[in-house]
């Protein structure tokens, strides 16, 4: 990066790592940085890597996702019940699939069974904090936002304990890249008692960094088909 914050690539110096990202040594980002050029920059990036990912999940075999479906939610029942126990007692925000995530909703069928009161996220006002409806294998569904299937205004209002939140893409520090909206990152920043987040998604959507920036909050555990991490403890 030059003295005045614009892209370089003098030889022995780094360029402004949304320029470069896939070169650049992750550590080296700023989180904090607020300069307009460097978060167009990662905006840029993000858009690319966004499209990226979702084009090679769709592009998954059914039965892969399926695989990739079941192996991911076994893992996140076994961490479910190792954590909290009795799930009759929680709850939980599940999601309904887009664009090729991984379809836990026999999970959410088998914790509903069970007692476990299962909620939807709601996109209710626009650019604001979702909300969070109780859903049941009864629940007669309607067209929400981007067309996704939600419980409808009736269902009760719930504050989840625990929260999925899908990702297109994650890094090892527990930062997700969504799909653009900023609603989870919204959402957690705002609920109070916040709920456990865990992040949902596919092992090869790993990246070394999102390039973080302000506004993104960190995941308190990741995921995959290939197991559960814990990221961080919430105090």
């Amino acid at each position: 990066m030059t003295a005045d914050g614009k892209c370089g690539d003098a030889p022995g110096h780094f360029a402004s790592p949304p320029c470069l990202a896939g070169e650049i040594a992750p550590d080296y980002f700023d989180p904090l940085a607020v300069d307009p050029e460097q978060a167009r920059d990662v905006a840029r990036w993000r858009r690319a890597e966004r499209a990226r990912l979702i084009a090679a999940r769709r592009a998954l075999p059914v039965a892969t996702r399926e695989a990739i479906g079941q192996a991911l939610g076994g893992h996140l029942r076994a961490f479910l019940r190792d954590r909290w126990g009795d799930l009759r007692d929680l709850v939980f925000s599940a999601y309904w699939p887009i664009k090729g995530e991984p379809d836990l909703r026999w999970l959410m069928a088998e914790l509903d069974l069970g007692g476990t009161a299962v909620a939807l996220p709601i996109v209710e006002t626009k650019a604001a904090p979702l909300v969070f409806r109780r859903w049941t294998r009864a629940t007669r569904m309607v067209r929400g936002d981007w067309n996704i299937p939600v419980p409808p205004p009736e269902a009760a209002a719930v504050h989840p304990a625990v929260t999925l939140a899908p990702f297109v893409g994650w890094d090892g520090a527990g930062y997700r890249l969504g799909y653009g909206g900023g609603y989870f990152d919204r959402t957690l920043a705002a609920l109070s008692p916040r709920p456990f987040a865990i992040g949902v998604g596919l092992d090869a959507a790993r990246l070394a960094t999102i390039f973080p920036q302000p506004h993104d909050i960190g995941l308190d555990a990741i995921v995959t088909e290939a197991g559960l991490r814990v990221l961080r403890e919430q105090p």
